[in-house]
């Protein structure tokens, strides 16, 4: 499953590579940064045997490297992983782009917006892009309004309101979130 924002991450891939670009780590310590209580995992749970899926992809392609490995009480020895300047490359571009579709907004986006904040770096861009990108979608569909009978309409009904309330989220997330004075960089 690729990134909508068309890149060639999957959503895994391109939280894997945020967590490392905070910092380095073995793929045990990653895996717990997906589990439902935690801060990442409330918008993106990933099972353990994902995370190492990505990681070894990501290894695959260049993207991370191995460390020199830290022996630990608990177990085996453990090499943390690194991101290499093509992985922080693919990452920065992952991260600033927005997703194409309105149903992508609820993973892709808050997850990109999770690591933006965990990062310490400024949302404003990715969200203002963001609305960039859905308002002709968001026009289109409140000035045809829904069309058909039946469960047509039904549908349309849903895709307007489910746009127009993403649309809202924007709007309160650029003034509210993103009007602060470390914001404003």
């Amino acid at each position: 499953m690729s990134g909508s924002g068309g890149s060639s991450l999957t959503l895994t891939e391109g939280a894997v590579l945020g967590l490392l670009v905070r910092r380095p780590r073995h793929g045990f310590a990653l895996a717990r940064e997906f589990t439902p209580g935690s801060r990442i995992g409330r918008v993106l749970t990933v099972r353990r045997p994902l995370v190492y899926r990505a990681l070894n992809a990501l290894e695959g392609r260049g993207l991370v490297v191995s460390g020199e490995p830290e022996s630990t009480p608990l177990g085996p020895s453990r090499s943390p992983k690194q991101v290499t300047a093509a992985g922080r490359e693919a990452f920065d571009g992952w991260l600033a782009t927005p997703v194409r579709h309105v149903r992508d907004v609820r993973l892709e986006l808050l997850l990109k917006l999770a690591l933006l904040d965990d990062l310490g770096r400024s949302m404003r861009p990715l969200l203002e892009a963001q609305r960039r990108a859905l308002a002709p979608v968001h026009e289109a569909l409140t000035d045809s309004g829904p069309a058909g009978s039946g469960f047509d309409a039904l549908l349309g009904i849903w895709r307007t309101e489910t746009t127009s309330a993403v649309m809202r989220f924007l709007d309160e997330a650029i003034r509210r979130h993103c009007d602060r004075p470390s914001e404003l960089g």
